[in-house]
C-alpha cells in the first residue's frame, strides 16, 4: 500500500473508480470519499508514485477519464509530463513546479513512510490552477421533462450562482447555454437535439464575429441624431465609446446536462460538436470546473459519474422563477425498481434518501419565503428510507415495520429493513407550517401502505391527490414490465385508496402499445381505465430505450401506426371518465390556492385544486374570511359561518391567496366556479 501525506486543498471531486478500471475499494490507490471533495484537504500518493500513476491510460487528476483530456510529452530527463501548450492558464501566487522537479524533492524516511513536511507553498504539476469563478458570466437555463428536472435546474443554477455566474433571460444574451434534459422517450431526445442546433448556429455566428472585430463600429453611447453630431452641435471625442474594444462579441459555451447527458455520454460529443460540456445529474457540483476547464483548453469536458450518496442536501435551490408561490423539494434520487421498460435506473442510479433535518429546514426556509405549496420529489418518492450514519440516533426506531406493503405487490430488490419511511417524513413536513399544503410525487403503487393513507387524512393541508402510475390494465404485460402487480392488486389498492382518503382524486401513467401486446392486452387496459375513472393521466406509446431490460429480452414489435391508434383510444377513454369524475363535482365547494391570471383572460384567476385540477374562477372582489391563524386548510369547512360578521371585507384575491370556490362548470381537464370568499 502507498503511504499518504497531506498536500493541498482540492478544487474538484476526484471519480469513484480508479484509471484501472477498478472499483476503489479494489484498487490500492487512495482516492477521495464522495464526502471530501469541495475544497477540502485530501492526501495524495508520495513522490515515488506519481510517475507510475501516470502511465494509466485513462487516468488524469481532474477526475474525468478521458484521453482526449490532456496531452503528455516524454522527456529524456524524467517521466511523462503535462503539455502545457494545449492553454495558459492563470498565474498563482505559489511557486509551480514540474513534475520531474516535483519527483526530485529530497523524501525523508520515517516510521510511516511519508514525509510530513509542510508543501502548503507547492503547486504540485498535475493540480491546474482553475479560476472557477463566473463574475462577469451570464447563463441560461431550459428544462426538459419532469418536475425533477426542474429542481435539478434550481440546484445547478444555486451551484453556479455560488461561483459568482449571473443569470440571462435568453440564449442570445448568454455566455452560457445549459439544457437539463429528460431520457425517458424519444421525441424527448429529439426535442433537445433540434435546440441544440439552434444554439450551434447561434455559436457560430458568435465565433465568426469574434474573429472579425472590425466590424464594430465606434459611435457615441448617447442618443444622438448622427454617429457625430447631436441637436446641440459637435459630440466631444472623449465621449465615443470604441465598441471593438470595450463590447468585444462574446463566445458561448453550451452544455447538456441531466438524464440525456448521462444515457448518450460521449456519443452527445461526438455526434453534437457544438456542445462544450456534458454533466451527469450527480455532477453538477463539478459544473463550475467543467466550464472553466472548456474555457482554459478550448476542449469539450464530461463528467457523468454516478454516485451512490449525492443527493444535494445542502444544497439550497434557487427558484428559477422568484415570483412563484409553489416549490418543489427532492427527498430522494434514483430508482431500485428496474421495470423493464425504463431508462430511469441508469441515467438516475441507485435509490438514496436526503437526511430528514435538511429536507425539514428547507421546506421551512421555502415558507418563510412565501411559498405556499411544496411538492415532495422522487423518481420512487414514496420508498422514501432514511437510514442515519450513526446507528444510536433514536430515528433508526421509526418506520421499521416494513410488512405492510400494499398487499399483492412484490420487488425486484431484497426487502430494505428500517430506517424512516415516507408517511413519517410526510407527517413531519406537513407540521412545519398549516398554511402551506404538500404534495408528492412520483410514487410507486407497491409503497402504499396504510400508515401513509392515515397521514394524508390527519393533515388537511396535504392534499387529497394521490399519482398511481398503471403502465397497463393487462396483467401479463405488466409482468412483462417487471412492475410487481398484478391487475388484481393495483384495483383492490384504489379501492382501499379511496376507502381511507375520502375525496380523493387519483391520477396514473399508461404505456400504450408495449412489447408483444395483443389486441385482447389492450383491451384490458381500456377496461381499467373505464373501471377507476382517473381524473388526470398521462399516456403515452411505448418507446423503446436503448439499455433497458426490454432492449435486451424483447422486441419492439408492435407497429408503430398500432401504438398510435391504441393511444389515440386510451385518451378518449380517458376524457370520457375524467369527463364524468369532474361532472360529478359541480356544486362542491373546492380549496384553490391561486397560481395567476388565466392565459385566456385576465378578468379570471386560475388556481389548482387540492385534488390538483385546475380550477378557473371570475376575478373579483369577495369576502375574506378572516382566518388570521395561519391555517386555511383546517376552517375551510367553517368558513361559510364567519362571513356576516362585521369585521368582514371585501377584496380581490391576490397570487397565494387561498379562495374557496364553488364549481359551476366541468371539462374533462378543468374546472369552472364561482369565489367564494378567501380564507
Amino acid at each position: 500500500m502507498f503511504g499518504l501525506r497531506q498536500i493541498q486543498c482540492c478544487p474538484f471531486r476526484l471519480p469513484t473508480q480508479c484509471g484501472t478500471g477498478r472499483s476503489l475499494a479494489a484498487c490500492p490507490i487512495p482516492h477521495h470519499s464522495d464526502r471530501l471533495h469541495r475544497r477540502k484537504t485530501f492526501f495524495a500518493l508520495p513522490r515515488s508514485a506519481y510517475s507510475a500513476l501516470l502511465t494509466l491510460d485513462l487516468w488524469n487528476f481532474d477526475g474525468v477519464q478521458t484521453r482526449s483530456r490532456h496531452n503528455f510529452t516524454k522527456h529524456a530527463s524524467g517521466p511523462l509530463v503535462r503539455n502545457r501548450s494545449m492553454a495558459t492558464r492563470p498565474a498563482t501566487s505559489k511557486q509551480q513546479l514540474e513534475l520531474r522537479d516535483f519527483l526530485a524533492m529530497p523524501e525523508s524516511d520515517t516510521e510511516s513512510g511519508v514525509e510530513t513536511k509542510d508543501l502548503s507553498a507547492v503547486v504540485p504539476p498535475y493540480v491546474d490552477s482553475l479560476d472557477l469563478s463566473g463574475a462577469g458570466q451570464r447563463v441560461y437555463f431550459e428544462t426538459y421533462g419532469c418536475q425533477m428536472n426542474v429542481n435539478d435546474t434550481e440546484v445547478a443554477w444555486a451551484i453556479l450562482q455560488g461561483v459568482g455566474y449571473e443569470r440571462a433571460e435568453s440564449a442570445e444574451d448568454a455566455d452560457v447555454a445549459l439544457l437539463v434534459t429528460c431520457a425517458i422517450r424519444d421525441n424527448a431526445e429529439k426535442k433537445v437535439l433540434h435546440r441544440l442546433h439552434h444554439l450551434g448556429a447561434l455559436k457560430s455566428r458568435r465565433q465568426r464575429k469574434s474573429k472579425h472585430p472590425q466590424h464594430h463600429r465606434k459611435f457615441d453611447a448617447r442618443p444622438s441624431q448622427t454617429p457625430s453630431t447631436s441637436a446641440h452641435g459637435a459630440i466631444p471625442s472623449d465621449n465615443a465609446v470604441d465598441f471593438a474594444a470595450s463590447a468585444e462579441p462574446r463566445t458561448m459555451k453550451i452544455g447538456v446536462l441531466g438524464c440525456m447527458a448521462e444515457r448518450l455520454k460521449k456519443k452527445l460529443l461526438e455526434t453534437e460538436k457544438a456542445v462544450d460540456v456534458v454533466c451527469g445529474p450527480d455532477a453538477y457540483r463539478d459544473l463550475p470546473r467543467l466550464l472553466a476547464d472548456s474555457a482554459a483548453t478550448g476542449q469539450a469536458q464530461i463528467n457523468v459519474q454516478l454516485s451512490l450518496d449525492e443527493t444535494y442536501a445542502d444544497v439550497a435551490p434557487v427558484r428559477l422563477h422568484p415570483d412563484t408561490k409553489s416549490a418543489f423539494v427532492s427527498v430522494m434520487r434514483g430508482c431500485d425498481n428496474m421495470c423493464t421498460y425504463c431508462i430511469v435506473p441508469f441515467t438516475r442510479g441507485r435509490e438514496r434518501s436526503r437526511d430528514v433535518t435538511s429536507i425539514v429546514a428547507e421546506v421551512r426556509a421555502a415558507a418563510a419565503q412565501g411559498i405556499r405549496e411544496i411538492t415532495l420529489l422522487g423518481q420512487n418518492v414514496n420508498s422514501y428510507r432514511y437510514v442515519p450514519p450513526h446507528p444510536h440516533e433514536a430515528v433508526l426506531a421509526l418506520g421499521t415495520d416494513t410488512a405492510k406493503r400494499s398487499a399483492g405487490f412484490s420487488t425486484v430488490y431484497k426487502e430494505k429493513e428500517g430506517g424512516l419511511r415516507f408517511a413519517d417524513l410526510l407527517a413531519r413536513v406537513a407540521q412545519v407550517d398549516p398554511g402551506v399544503r404538500v404534495r408528492f410525487t412520483s410514487p410507486h403503487p407497491k409503497d402504499f401502505p396504510d400508515a401513509l393513507l392515515e397521514v394524508m387524512n390527519e393533515f388537511p393541508n396535504v392534499c387529497n391527490h394521490v399519482h398511481m402510475p398503471a403502465q397497463s390494465g393487462s396483467t401479463t404485460v405488466l409482468s412483462r414490465m417487471g412492475r410487481g402487480y398484478a391487475r388484481e392488486s393495483y384495483i383492490a389498492l384504489v379501492e382501499r385508496i379511496r376507502a381511507l382518503v375520502p375525496g380523493v382524486t387519483i391520477s396514473s401513467d399508461f404505456i400504450a402499445g408495449f412489447c408483444g401486446e395483443t389486441d385482447e392486452e389492450h383491451r384490458d387496459t381500456v377496461s381499467l381505465l373505464q373501471h377507476v375513472r382517473y381524473d388526470a393521466a398521462f399516456l403515452f406509446a411505448y418507446s423503446m430505450r436503448a439499455k433497458t431490460r426490454a432492449y435486451h429480452r424483447l422486441a419492439d414489435d408492435v407497429p408503430e401506426e398500432v401504438k398510435l391508434q391504441r393511444l389515440s383510444e386510451l385518451i378518449d377513454v380517458f376524457h370520457a371518465g375524467a369527463a364524468s369524475a369532474n361532472s360529478a363535482r359541480i356544486g362542491n365547494l373546492e380549496v384553490v390556492l391561486v397560481s395567476g391570471t388565466s392565459r385566456r383572460s385576465d378578468t379570471e384567476l386560475v388556481g389548482k385544486t387540492d385534488g390538483n385540477t385546475k380550477l378557473i374562477f371570475p376575478l373579483q372582489a369577495i369576502p375574506d374570511a378572516g382566518v388570521c391563524d395561519g391555517r386555511p386548510y383546517h376552517h375551510a369547512s367553517s368558513a361559510l359561518e364567519r362571513l356576516d360578521a362585521p369585521s368582514v371585507v371585501n377584496r380581490e384575491p391576490q397570487v397565494g391567496d387561498v379562495v374557496l370556490a364553488r364549481v359551476t362548470a366541468a371539462t374533462p381537464v378543468t374546472l369552472r366556479g364561482d369565489p367564494i370568499c378567501v380564507l
